[in-house]
């Protein structure tokens, strides 16, 4: 398996539709490089815990994890004694906080769950870390008063230092003396020390210290000599209180080092319970059903419906291969569906191999492929000099190289693209290749060839895709064990090609060859017929039915009120 094979299948999609479950970025990555498994044990594994969390959702939904984060990096740094920021140590909390939530939310009100029950039963609850981290941060840059004594002490003593400037400052803007000498009235802050604008011209008439001057240089920013001695204490006041700051984080940050393995293990609990109930979302967004594995390549769909049309409009199919037969030959006309089950069918194949649920009837099987392969639409390359047939028969080659009786392989129309007559031997032939190998192989076609073939070849069925004449259109339904019919001069007819045309093209046709789009159309209207009085005997049978359900109470009715009739005569005599 490939991801050119994943591109035509369209897995990729189905992968960004898991991303779009999953809370945090880590789930979604593993989404998007999810590929499908091979071992039966492995597979059965994963699909068990899609089915747990499907059945967690529909009795208390979604566990909720938040946007955790991939903390491993800095939980090796405390261990090697490194300080971490305040953000940081707040993604610590966020990975933490979502561990307990976790834990809580699997350990209520819930059935046993062995897969989501043994990673409960390793989840380790950090609460005192919790609790100490989400007492001392308050944001990525805030570290609350209480965080320590020392840190609550220093802070008032630098808003009183800061009152206290303020208030000398003050008196000096409103000092007379000074009014001319301001260009604004105002106190502000030039590399964190008190200042006042002071006009150029009166520099030498106000004693103290330049910070800084305007663009115009008509204005100098001066610390009062008075007030140095102030904004000195009050600059020592904040070193301390960083020094305080990294004192508390260095501390925090040694408590996360010390719990390293347990946050660590956490982490991958959490990535790994918000994978598997992404998975059991898409589930219960697709009405997905777990479908069974079996060792004896046998494919069974039921009711399948390709998850990526919209759900009012697709028309479920229902498909089987590896039974009674290991190839499957889909005829009918041009957009009516048979690429789109070949697509359903590989994307199913790998969606259950990486454990996601599918859109199925209960009842459907799988088989697990080794290799799945396809060459589906038209990859006609300009760059590489390549006709449509060059490059379906390039893909082909490829897939002759591996595939074998535990391969998969989609061939959409098989043969196409040169001479018609050559076109149907290389189909038969390639068809025959496959069948030998044990591969299990559908294929869509227009040649009448591969319809005989499939008739008389063992192991080879055919199928074809409803269309309706009275429309014009197809139904999409997939009928087994028979060919379809292009239904070319039937639509031209229909849309008003005049009939003298019609009659010339049939002439052309090779007569074995219109006799046996006659008896496919013949088979067809017998289909239908039969399906009709299959109907109207289903009809009469529960009609009958009925009437015997009605005409059984009548007699019970009569049985007990003989019988009581007879109960009131003996009691009279």
């Amino acid at each position: 398996m490939n991801d050119k094979v994943f591109r035509t299948l369209e897995y990729d999609t189905v992968r960004e539709l898991l991303a779009e479950q999953a809370s945090s970025q880590m789930a979604k990555k593993r989404a998007r490089s999810m590929r499908p498994l091979l071992e039966r044990r492995e597979i059965e594994e994963r699909m068990a815990e899609t089915t747990e969390a499907v059945s967690v959702i529909g009795l208390k939904g979604a566990l909720s994890l938040g946007s955790f984060y991939d903390i491993s990096g800095l939980v090796h740094l405390c261990r090697k004694g490194a300080v971490l920021s305040m953000k940081q140590l707040l993604e610590v909390l966020y990975d933490l906080q979502a561990a307990r939530h976790a834990a809580v939310f699997l350990n209520s009100d819930l059935p046993p769950l062995p897969h989501l029950d043994a990673l409960r039963e390793v989840i380790s609850v950090q609460r005192a870390l919790e609790e100490e981290i989400d007492r001392c941060i308050l944001s990525e840059d805030e570290m609350a008063d209480s965080a320590s004594p020392q840190l609550r002490s220093l802070r008032r003593r630098i808003a009183a230092q800061n009152e206290a400037i303020r208030a000398r400052m003050n008196s000096f803007v409103s000092a007379a003396e000074n009014r001319e000498k301001l260009q604004d009235p105002i106190v502000t802050l030039r590399q964190g020390r008190y200042v006042l604008p002071i006009k150029q011209e009166h520099r030498a008439r106000f004693p103290g210290i330049v910070h800084d001057q305007s663009a115009s240089g008509a204005t100098l920013f001066v610390e009062p000599q008075a007030i140095v001695d102030m904004n000195n204490e009050l600059r020592q006041l904040e070193l301390e209180e960083q020094q305080e700051v990294q004192r508390i984080l260095a501390a925090l940050s040694a408590q996360v080092g010390e719990a390293a393995d347990a946050i660590l293990n956490d982490q991958k609990i959490l990535l790994e319970l918000d994978f598997i109930f992404a998975k059991g979302k898409l589930s219960a967004k697709m009405k997905g059903e777990a479908p069974a594995f079996n060792e004896e390549g046998r494919l069974r769909i039921r009711q399948g419906r390709h998850p990526l049309i919209d759900p009012k409009k697709v028309v479920p199919i229902s498909v089987e291969l590896g039974g009674d037969y290991n190839a499957l030959i889909i005829t009918g006309p041009n957009t009516g569906g048979k690429t789109v089950t070949l697509k359903t069918v590989g994307l199913f194949a790998l969606m259950a191999q990486s454990g996601l649920h599918l859109p199925v009837h209960p009842g459907t099987e799988m088989p697990i492929f080794r290799h799945v392969c396809a060459d589906i639409g038209d990859e006609q390359s300009i760059a590489q000099n390549l006709s449509t047939f060059s490059s379906h028969m390039q893909n082909i080659v490829g897939i002759l190289k591996k595939a074998d009786a535990e391969s998969l392989v989609l061939l959409d129309e098989l043969g196409a693209g040169t001479d018609p007559a050559e076109g149907a031997a290389l189909a038969i032939s390639i068809l025959e290749e496959l069948r030998r190998r044990g591969c299990r192989v559908m294929a869509t076609t227009h040649y009448t060839e591969l319809k005989k073939y499939a008739l008389s070849a063992e192991g080879v069925e055919n199928a074809s895709m409803e269309f309706s004449l009275e429309d014009l259109a197809p139904t999409y339904r997939l009928q087994l064990g028979i060919p379809g019919s292009s239904n070319a001069f039937a639509i031209s007819r229909k849309l008003g090609l005049k009939e003298r045309i019609i009659r010339e093209a049939a002439r052309h046709l090779d007569e074995g060859e219109l006799a046996f789009e006659d008896v496919i159309r013949s088979i067809e209207a017998d289909r239908k017929a039969a399906e009709a009085e299959r109907t109207e005997a289903r009809v009469l049978r529960l009609a009958a039915e009925k009437e015997k359900q009605k005409l059984d109470a009548q007699q019970e009715s009569l049985a007990a009120k003989r019988e009581k009739l007879l109960e009131e005569a003996r009691e009279e005599a």
